[in-house]
C-alpha cells in the first residue's frame, strides 16, 4: 500500500466507517443540479453513482437504473435499502464495471477526499472509462462530478483564494445526553479552485459540456473525448 493510499485508509475510509449513521442521518436532499441532471436523463438509462454514501440520490429519478457504490460497507449498506437500484462496495480508483457500458454517472464530492492529483485525475478517468464513448455520429455517455471548492467566502466555512487547498475537516458526532462523550473525526479534503475540475477532467481524457458553481462546490458534465471516425 502507498503512502498516499495508507493516508487516505486512515483519513477517509475509517473515518467514514465510524461515522457512516450519523453521516447518513444529515443527507437526505439532492443538490439542485444534481436532480436536474438526474430528472434529464433519458427513460430507461443506466448508470452508476460513485461515492454514493446513503444512496439519496437514487431516489430522484424512478425511470433509470442506477449502480451504486461506496469505498465504505456502512454507507453502501445503507444505499442498498434504495430498491431497485443496487449498491455495491467498490474503489473509485478500480470500478468493477466494464468500459463503456452505461449511459451516465455521477460522482458527487468524492474526489476532493484523493490525496494527490494524479489520483484525483486517475479517479475521473476511471468513472470516464465506464460510460459510452461517443463519435462524430453519435453522442456518448456523461458525468456529472463535484468537488468542494476553495472559494466559500461566503459560507460558515470561509475559505477563499490564497488558503491551503489541503486540509482536515473536523465531523462532530454529538451525543445529547453525554456532550463529554462527543466525537470528532477529522477527514481529508482537497479544496479545488476555480478551473481546477475543468483541467482534470481534460487530464483524465473528458471533454467538458458545461460546469458551474452550486452550494460551495465546483461541477463539471463531462464526456469521454469523441472517437473521430477516419
Amino acid at each position: 500500500m502507498s503512502h498516499a493510499e495508507e493516508y487516505e485508509q486512515q483519513n477517509v475510509h475509517e473515518v467514514y466507517q465510524q461515522i457512516a449513521q450519523h453521516f447518513s442521518a444529515t443527507r437526505y436532499k439532492p443538490w439542485p443540479i444534481v436532480e436536474q441532471y438526474l430528472q434529464n436523463l433519458t427513460p430507461g438509462s443506466i448508470g452508476l453513482d460513485v461515492g454514493c454514501g446513503n444512496g439519496k440520490n437514487l431516489l430522484v429519478n424512478r425511470n433509470v437504473f442506477i449502480i451504486a457504490s461506496d469505498r465504505s460497507e456502512n454507507l453502501a449498506r445503507i444505499a442498498l435499502q434504495h430498491q431497485p437500484h443496487s449498491a455495491v462496495v467498490a474503489d473509485i480508483l478500480h470500478l468493477p464495471h466494464r468500459d463503456g457500458y452505461f449511459d451516465f454517472a455521477m460522482c458527487i464530492a468524492v474526489v476532493h477526499h484523493l490525496s494527490t492529483p494524479e489520483r484525483r485525475v486517475q479517479a475521473i478517468a476511471e468513472i470516464l472509462r465506464t460510460v459510452k464513448r461517443g463519435s462524430d455520429t453519435q453522442p456518448g455517455g456523461t458525468v456529472l462530478v463535484y468537488a468542494w471548492a476553495l472559494e466559500q467566502k461566503n459560507s460558515r466555512r470561509g475559505w477563499d483564494k490564497g488558503d491551503q487547498q489541503d486540509i482536515m475537516v473536523p465531523w462532530v458526532r454529538k451525543n445529547p445526553t453525554a456532550p463529554e462523550e462527543s466525537q470528532t473525526f477529522n477527514r481529508y479534503y482537497h479544496l479545488f479552485e476555480e478551473g481546477e475540475l475543468e483541467r482534470d477532467i481534460e487530464s483524465a481524457g473528458g471533454h467538458v459540456v458545461t460546469s458551474g458553481y452550486e452550494k460551495d462546490n465546483w461541477w463539471a458534465i463531462a464526456t469521454p473525448k469523441v472517437k473521430v471516425s477516419p
